[in-house]
This record gives C-alpha cells, sequence and structure tokens, in this order.
C-alpha cells in the first residue's frame, strides 16, 4: 500500500479568465472565455497526488457557501479525504482570479477568504507518513504541520508558494522543500545560476534542507541532496494553461515519494506530469491519472 499523505493546505474558487494577452499596467481588456473552477495550491496539489493513485486526505476550510460545496464536492469526486476541511460559518470561501494569454502564461490574483483562518489546532489529529503544505495558509497552520509531522515520524515537504519570508521554526523542520527558480531567488535574497550545480548545493545548504528541488520551466527540474545534483529534463509541449502546473507537478512529486520512490525518480515523473498539466486548460481538470499519462507518454 501507498503511505499516507495529507495535505495541509489551500482551497479556492478558481475563476480564470483568457485573454489574448496579459494586461499591461492600468489597461482594460476582454476577456474571451471565463471559466469558475476547483482550486487553491493545497487543493490542487491534494487532488493531483490522488488522481496518480496516492492516498490523500486534505485539511484546510471554505466557508458555509455555494462556493465552499463546489469545492468540497469537487476535491472528494477525485478520490480525496476532505474529513479535515473545516466550514467557516463566518467567513467566505477563498478564491483565485486569473489571466491566462494565448501562449498559456498567467496572472494570478488571490483573495484567501477561510484559508487565513486554518489554525494549528487543525493539523493536531494529522495521521500520515507523508505532509505536504505550502503558504497559502498562515504561518501558525504550516509550522503546526510540520512540528506534527516530526513528532509522529512523519517526512514534511514545504512547497513555500506564494513566497513569503520563511519563518525561523521551518528553517530545520523541512525534509523536502519544493520551489521555482523565482521563489529560490526570493528564499536567498540573492541570484542563483540554476545551470551551476554548485550554486544549487549552496542554495540547499543556506536553507538548510536535506533536499531540495527547483522547478526549472521548460528546462525540467532539479533534485539536489548532499548526493549531488541530478536535472530531470524537460518536455517539449505546446502550452495551453501554466496556471496549474507548478501543483501538478509538487502533488506528484510527493506521490512518487510516497510510493517509495526515490528523490530523483520522483522528480522524473513530476516534470512529465507538469508538462502534461500545461497542455490543458484549467488546474485540477489538467491533472492526469496515471492511465492517462501513460497513453499521452506514448503517444
Amino acid at each position: 500500500m501507498n503511505a499516507r499523505i495529507v495535505v495541509v493546505g489551500s482551497l479556492n474558487l478558481d475563476r480564470t479568465y483568457s485573454l489574448g494577452r496579459l494586461p499591461r499596467e492600468g489597461e482594460s481588456l476582454h476577456a474571451t472565455g471565463h471559466e469558475v473552477a476547483s482550486g487553491g495550491k493545497g487543493a490542487n496539489q491534494a487532488v493531483a497526488a490522488s488522481l496518480l493513485g496516492a492516498d490523500v486526505r486534505l485539511v484546510g476550510a471554505v466557508g458555509a457557501d455555494a462556493a465552499g460545496t463546489l469545492l468540497l464536492d469537487a476535491v472528494a469526486a477525485s478520490g480525496v479525504d476532505v474529513t479535515g476541511v473545516r466550514r467557516r460559518p463566518d467567513g467566505s470561501t477563498g478564491e483565485a482570479v486569473i489571466f491566462v494569454d494565448d501562449d498559456g502564461q498567467n496572472l494570478i490574483v488571490i483573495s484567501p477568504g477561510a484559508n487565513a483562518t486554518v489554525a494549528a489546532d487543525d493539523v493536531a489529529t494529522v495521521d500520515a507518513d507523508w505532509v505536504l503544505s505550502g503558504f497559502e495558509i498562515p504561518d501558525e497552520a504550516v509550522i503546526a504541520a510540520a512540528r506534527h509531522a516530526h513528532a509522529t515520524d512523519a517526512r514534511f515537504v514545504l512547497n513555500p508558494s506564494p513566497f513569503r519570508l520563511i519563518p525561523d521554526a521551518l528553517r530545520h523542520a523541512v525534509d523536502v522543500m519544493v520551489v521555482n527558480e523565482h521563489e529560490l531567488v526570493e528564499a536567498l535574497g540573492a541570484a542563483v545560476d540554476s545551470s551551476s550545480d554548485a550554486e544549487l548545493q549552496q542554495a540547499r545548504a543556506s536553507l538548510s534542507v536535506p533536499q531540495l528541488v527547483v522547478t526549472l520551466g521548460a528546462a525540467g527540474a532539479a533534485a539536489v541532496s548532499e548526493s549531488g545534483v541530478f536535472r530531470a529534463p524537460g518536455r517539449v509541449v505546446t502550452a495551453v494553461d501554466t496556471s496549474g502546473a507548478g501543483d501538478a507537478f509538487t502533488g506528484a512529486l510527493v506521490a512518487r515519494l510516497a510510493a517509495g520512490d526515490a528523490l530523483e525518480a520522483a522528480t522524473v515523473f513530476a516534470t512529465q506530469v507538469g508538462a502534461h498539466a500545461a497542455t490543458r486548460p484549467g488546474t485540477q481538470s489538467s491533472y492526469p491519472t496515471s492511465a492517462e499519462l501513460d497513453r499521452w507518454l506514448q503517444g
């Protein structure tokens, strides 16, 4: 059996607007399309892992509104256990407004809503082998997730996105950190040459993490550990929408780590899943099952 994964994170109602190009400062543009769907980085990562066969539970919060019901139903339909998601009667469900251009690039604005109420108490009963969390919920909840993971001999994975200053309490509590190139620069406060193995190793040491995974866009990803730097090549695709690709990567990575893969193999697999997600519109709707991924890779 696969190990149990608990994702402590966000759920958002995604409002996605398709545009010929992204707007410039002060500019108004007409959208060519509009969709409403289930999203939020925590929910996205949980769905991505579950569709690939992982045993996943989501811990978070939504409002007692129609949007909260939509999100819970959508995530549960993907096989995720949502009993750890609280419904807050005094708050609204989080929302994200996403602009996607004809090249698949995006801009995202988030209103946290109930996500801002996720607290340490919500993770007190987490039972998992792997715990994944990120920064669309308060620091208090992320720190509690990390501490609870280590107290119960689980592994803790941090995806510090959207990036904010990493609390000192997390500095030595992370087993695997997953970042993109921009987040890595922000975390270090200095430029990093991601093509240099030596600089990536120095980055890992500076962040005090045993294992660091850096997504590199079309160039794939780099897995950095004490044993060296492993580079998973990118897959050339025609991008339709990249807004959910990073979460697909992270969910897939943790799914394979929980299944027993080494970091290198898990990174290769996650790179393939992220590339596949970029070829479809939306976030959770773009994520493949294992069978769909196999057919795509063979096509």
